[in-house]
């Protein structure tokens, strides 16, 4: 398919002018547009806005908050020449009843060293994700509104703290994360700092049943070690710009710890919500004083109803 390049200057620099800093660097960017997305005439400059500023990726994960769903969990802990290690396998339901949420575990299949002889679990990867899919007793109270106080680490330390910036980096990709020893200046990509280590590009899709612009930005060959964020791809719906989906790769070698992690998820949406049906995550990652870590986990989410 035939490509133009399209520069921001001169004709949209007006446009940008009223906008922030961070916007107005991006003029000076090269951004791809695929011969469909010209014929749309799509507003770029207020798409790569929408994109800066989007909270909604993080909403659909807060929305499963609010919901009855049944969860298939696939977690697999492997050795360094990639052989399993530690499994397990469960079915899980979430049931939401007078503004609490519960989770039952259905079935439940382990093999390996999963868990510790006091039952907590043996790898910190998979206490992340138990943290972010698992509900431990009952939780009330809850909502998914998403503000600045969407994440704190304030009152957290060591691997509590660590999971929270963890956190900000799954599911706010691109945005600055203060706190990360020697790269919370090398995440958000926008920035008048990174934007150069990155191409850009535009095209109109289908995928999961709905027709998407999808914009994929990737660090340019050689300039990977000054980013984490290595790439991404997020598919948005064209009737509203809801996110349907995300493909993106961090990683990062800081000397006291490493990864290099791939992430995608597929979004479904239910009622007047978005929320996840599919997240699929491998990573490596080694954190000092602790064993390196290499797990595939897939979560496969169904049977959403609300209260």
């Amino acid at each position: 398919m035939k490509k133009y390049f399209l520069f921001f200057m001169c004709a949209l620099a007006q446009k940008l002018a009223a906008q922030t800093d961070t916007a107005l660097h991006v003029r000076h960017h090269y951004i791809t547009l695929s011969e469909v997305v010209l014929h749309k005439k799509l507003d770029v400059p207020s798409f790569i806005q929408r994109i800066q500023n989007d909270t909604s990726f993080y909403k659909a994960f807060r929305n499963l908050r609010l919901l009855n769903y049944t969860s298939l969990n696939d977690i697999r802990m492997l050795d360094k020449k990639g052989k399993l290690k530690a499994n397990l396998e469960s079915k899980t339901t979430q049931i939401r009843n007078n503004g609490c949420r519960t989770m039952q575990v259905e079935e439940e299949t382990v093999s390996g060293d999963i868990y510790t002889k006091d039952s907590t679990y043996n790898y910190y990867t998979l206490s992340m994700y138990a943290s972010l899919f698992f509900t431990t007793g009952k939780i009330c109270g809850e909502d998914n509104i998403v503000g600045d106080a969407a994440f704190s680490v304030s009152g957290k330390k060591g691997m509590e703290k660590h999971k929270e910036q963890l956190k900000m980096l799954f599911f706010n990709p691109g945005t600055r994360i203060r706190g990360l020893p020697f790269m919370s200046n090398k995440t958000n990509m926008f920035s008048k700092r990174l934007a150069d280590d990155y191409t850009m590009d535009i095209d109109h899709e289908w995928f999961n049943g709905s027709d998407c612009y999808v914009f994929r930005q990737k660090a340019i060959p050689g300039r990977e070690q000054h980013v984490v964020i290595q790439e991404m791809v997020t598919w948005f719906r064209d009737t509203d710009m809801a996110i349907m989906g995300r493909n993106y790769t961090l990683k990062y070698d800081a000397g006291v710890y490493d990864f290099n992690v791939q992430m995608e998820v597929v979004m479904t949406p239910f009622q007047m919500w978005m929320v996840p049906r599919l997240i699929r995550y491998n990573g490596n990652w080694k954190v000092i004083s602790k064993k390196r870590e290499r797990g595939v986990f897939t979560a496969t989410l169904f049977n959403f109803s609300a209260e």
